[in-house]
């Protein structure tokens, strides 16, 4: 960097000599050190700015990393649902307790460390596949494999069913398939008007009499020789009774809950859902909590 010499003023240096009663000499010498401490003050304030400076760009330059830091946290929470249904799911930890389902055994271990907790049977998925006609798209009955875990608890669960429960009963039926939506009206053949009033599937007959129409899994409503398919979040669209008392939820649609048909546990015969046993699932609903992992081989 250049160093550029202070520019004299002779005035100044008059007047200094005057009010100090100095000759000129001595004068310029007193000038010549308020110069040099002026350009030390300057030169300490153009440090100071420049202190700053770099501070500020350091603090710019943490933000920066602070934002990357966040970007890597949702890549990490990416990476955490992604590994959900990784097959090569990580070690359980040693520290907490953690569930284990194994497809192949049919069976469910709840485990501390080496210890176990709580085991019993299970039902899991049946493995078969759903074709949905006039759709290239099918229904895969599996439970998955990996590392899950539990998201949320329910008491009293409802089953709102899939689609694919409709598809399913129709064939074993030998029923055709009709889909009632809301705010739209299916005729019958015997002049009555299938629609939906509040929550409810009614059926208008001619003569003016309204009746609420019924479902329940196995029972559901057929019109005309074809199934019907409620709208959801109609009445007719919610089973009580289905998932047992309890219900584990493990996202995207999987979970552990209780059943209607005891006699299932121990099989693979399940839509993809791990289920127990009514008297196990309450056993375990009172153990586990949420943010449990569950290991599923």
């Amino acid at each position: 960097m250049e160093e550029h010499a202070p520019v004299q003023n002779p005035k100044l240096i008059a007047r200094v000599a005057r009010f100090c009663g100095h000759s000129g000499g001595a004068a310029i010498q007193i000038v010549g050190i308020l110069l040099a401490l002026a350009a030390v003050s300057i030169a300490l304030l153009v440090h100071t700015l420049g202190v700053r400076f770099r501070r500020d760009l350091a603090r710019l330059a943490l933000e920066d990393r602070l934002d990357i830091l966040d970007s890597a946290r949702w890549k990490v929470a990416a990476s955490d649902r992604l590994l959900r249904a990784a097959e090569n799911a990580p070690e359980p930890p040693h520290d907490r307790p953690y569930l284990v389902i194994s497809i192949e055994e049919r069976h469910l271990w709840y485990k501390l460390g080496g210890a176990i907790l709580f085991t019993t049977q299970v039902a899991t998925g049946s493995g078969k596949t759903l074709d949905n006609e006039g759709d290239a798209s099918a229904w895969k009955f599996d439970t998955p494999r990996g590392r899950l875990v539990v998201q949320s608890k329910e008491e009293e669960p409802v089953w709102v069913p899939p689609d694919w429960h409709y598809v399913e009963q129709s064939r074993k039926r030998g029923l055709g398939l009709a889909r009632l939506e809301m705010g739209q009206t299916l005729t019958a053949s015997d002049g009555s008007i299938i629609r939906v009033e509040g929550t409810d599937v009614v059926r208008a007959l001619p003569d003016g009499r309204r009746d609420v129409l019924q479902a329940t899994d196995g029972r559901e409503i057929v019109v005309d020789g074809k199934l019907l398919v409620p709208p959801v979040g109609t009445t007719q669209r919610r089973y009580e009774g289905v998932l047992g008392s309890y219900r584990l939820n493990m996202g995207n649609g999987y979970a552990m809950h209780g059943t209607n048909q005891p006699q299932t546990v121990g099989r693979a015969v399940s839509h993809g859902c791990v289920r127990l046993r009514n008297e196990d699932i309450a056993k375990l609903y009172a153990m586990v909590e949420v943010g449990t992992p569950v290991y599923i081989y």
